[in-house]
């Protein structure tokens, strides 16, 4: 098959940027079902690159030695992993629930999408220096802690909606909007502050992110069809947004990435020569960036996404 044949938006060299994509992309479930995966994403995506990047692409050596940059990027593949793979689960719930073909296989196919994100984060950590056989105990030590207090609050949120109410369309919008619309940015950033210090990093983001691109159109394209149908749902899932979003604001996600970021900028001080003049975004050298800085420029994405999802969606007034 040639790239021809694959939709832009899932080829690795056409497709957009992450927050670009989220932004302006529209696709819905019955464009995106199982046929339009096996075309697109083995031939288009992953190009048989099965970990996410080639194998002669490598981490530099200064990341893969123990110091600031490997305890920032280990710490961020383990709780990326223990994360995907928590929304893997979750998105069973989506399959069973789903209310035709096209929708049900749409979620399949994402189901195979997490799977595979969870397997790439974790597996990159062996070319970080953790033994294979220690890789179980290394992923409780980096990120046990962090999971309990951020990821087990929003799993039991998102599973009491599930699997307990049997909610799709609350399912939905608590998965596109309450997870993915708030991780995507993050994970925008994190492919750019690796390109230069682990190149296979950032590789495993770029593919990852052409995933999370159509996820995040296709479950908005769900819950605009939905609302244009059924109006009056429009109050329930504004309230339920606003549970959501009372819980995000009680999560220490703010410290969780401090610390991240205060390692990286700890990386860039005594590294930050190998950058050159490569920029984090336009006008803006990696080099010369701040954990601060990179903190709320992540929160601006978020807002700047999530305000352009909801309004597509017709949840403006959650805004």
């Amino acid at each position: 098959m040639t790239t021809a044949n694959v939709p832009t938006e899932a080829d690795w060299d056409r497709a957009p940027s992450l927050m670009d994509g989220a932004l302006n992309l529209e696709l819905s479930a019955a464009g995106c079902n199982l046929a339009y995966w096996l075309r697109a994403v083995p031939h288009g995506t992953l190009r048989g690159l099965i970990r996410g990047h080639a194998d002669g692409v490598r981490p530099l050596d200064v990341v893969a030695a123990p110091g600031p940059l490997n305890s920032a990027l280990t710490q961020e593949l383990a709780f990326r992993s223990m994360a995907e793979e928590k929304a893997t689960r979750a998105i069973g719930h989506l399959v069973s629930l789903a209310p035709d073909n096209d929708t049900m296989e749409f979620y399949a196919t994402q189901l195979v999408d997490e799977a595979r994100h969870a397997m790439v984060f974790r597996d990159h950590l062996l070319q970080l220096g953790i033994a294979r056989d220690e890789l179980p105990t290394a992923l409780d030590r980096l990120a046990a802690q962090d999971a309990a207090a951020i990821l087990v609050p929003l799993e039991d949120f998102g599973l009491r909606v599930l699997r307990d109410d049997r909610d799709f369309i609350g399912g939905v919008l608590v998965l596109t909007v309450l997870v993915e619309g708030v991780l995507a940015p993050a994970a925008e950033l994190s492919e750019r502050k690796w390109r230069v210090f682990d190149p296979a990093a950032a590789d495993i983001e770029r593919g990852a992110g052409i995933d999370e691109i159509r996820h995040l159109a296709v479950g908005s394209s769900v819950l605009r069809e939905h609302l244009l149908k059924h109006p009056e749902e429009k109050p329930r899932l504004l309230e339920l947004m606003a549970e959501g979003y009372e819980l995000w604001g009680r999560l220490p996600t703010e410290e969780q990435l401090l610390r991240r970021e205060t390692l990286f900028q700890q990386g860039i001080e005594e590294h930050g020569r190998l950058l050159g003049d490569y920029e984090a975004w336009p006008g803006r050298r990696l080099a010369d960036t701040t954990a601060e800085e990179r903190m709320e420029t992540g929160r601006e994405w978020a807002e700047r996404m999530q305000h352009a999802r909801l309004a597509y969606m017709g949840l403006q007034e959650a805004i």
